[in-house]
């Protein structure tokens, strides 16, 4: 069943991820070559004050991977192998939740679960360190930002599994709704408070056009959007549709074999 569904989940994220390519291809790259056009400028200017002072120009940096191919077969490749991956853990985190969160239909469960995934991982983190493009900011600093990006989707992460564990127990003592709210009061402390306590990170430099940033911001959230929505909605689909072929689901969402 495991396996069935890892599969399932991986192949979801195969279409997911050529749903992504397509948005990125339409709406992000755009974004992305008017950054590298503004970085040139800058640069080229830098390089004029250097002689314009009598200093030596600084030779350009070899070009690894052309333009071209980072914008058709290395976004392509990348976007996909992300979303299969992703579809192959979503997977695995249903066969855990399908059946201990309530009598709530595959589909449900699913749509659940992306939702989960898509604030917990991107748009919380995001919120803290938010997206740039990949030209804008220090080179020195790409570390430093990478990894003060995974701490705070770390720690989105084990706020929420928290959260999750402390509303079932909550739930037994309260209503479900009041057991729900203060699970999320208690996730938002959380981030809230880690993201206080980390350190801010600008790397937008000086007259970067806001329009620019703000356009590639919304193109990387709507390629997340898309993943993760394709995802939750076709995974729970297909999965709800083979269990109704070996089980019988009841009006309450609960899963009974089918009695031939």
């Amino acid at each position: 069943m495991v396996r069935t569904l890892l599969v399932r989940g991986m192949l979801v994220g195969l279409v997911a991820g050529l749903l992504v390519f397509g948005v990125g291809r339409l709406v992000g790259e755009p974004q992305v070559d008017r950054a590298i056009a503004f970085e040139t400028a800058m640069d080229e200017a830098k390089a004029k004050a250097d002689m314009a002072r009598g200093m030596p120009a600084m030779a350009p940096e070899p070009e690894l991977v052309s333009r071209e191919v980072q914008a058709g077969l290395g976004l392509f490749t990348g976007v996909v192998v992300y979303s299969a991956a992703f579809g192959g853990l979503f997977a695995l985190v249903f066969a855990i939740a399908h059946g201990r969160v309530g009598n709530l239909r595959p589909r449900a469960v699913s749509a659940l679960l992306a939702l989960g995934g898509f604030l917990t991982l991107y748009v919380v983190p995001n919120l803290k360190y938010p997206a740039s493009p990949p030209s804008v900011g220090e080179p020195e600093t790409i570390g430093l930002r990478t990894g003060l990006y995974f701490s705070m989707m770390l720690i989105s992460i084990v706020a929420a599994v928290i959260a999750v564990m402390a509303q079932r127990r909550l739930a037994s003592r309260l209503d479900a709704w009041s057991a729900t709210l203060l699970a999320a009061a208690g996730y938002l402390v959380v981030v809230v408070v880690a993201a206080f306590l980390l350190p801010a990170i600008n790397g937008v430099p000086e007259g970067f056009p806001a329009a620019l940033l703000w356009r590639f911001r919304m193109a990387s959230l709507g390629m997340q959007a898309v993943m993760w929505a394709t995802i939750g909605l076709l995974f729970g689909a297909l999965t709800e549709r083979a269990m109704a072929s070996r089980f019988r689901l009841s009006a309450d969402g609960l899963v009974r074999p089918v009695v031939r």
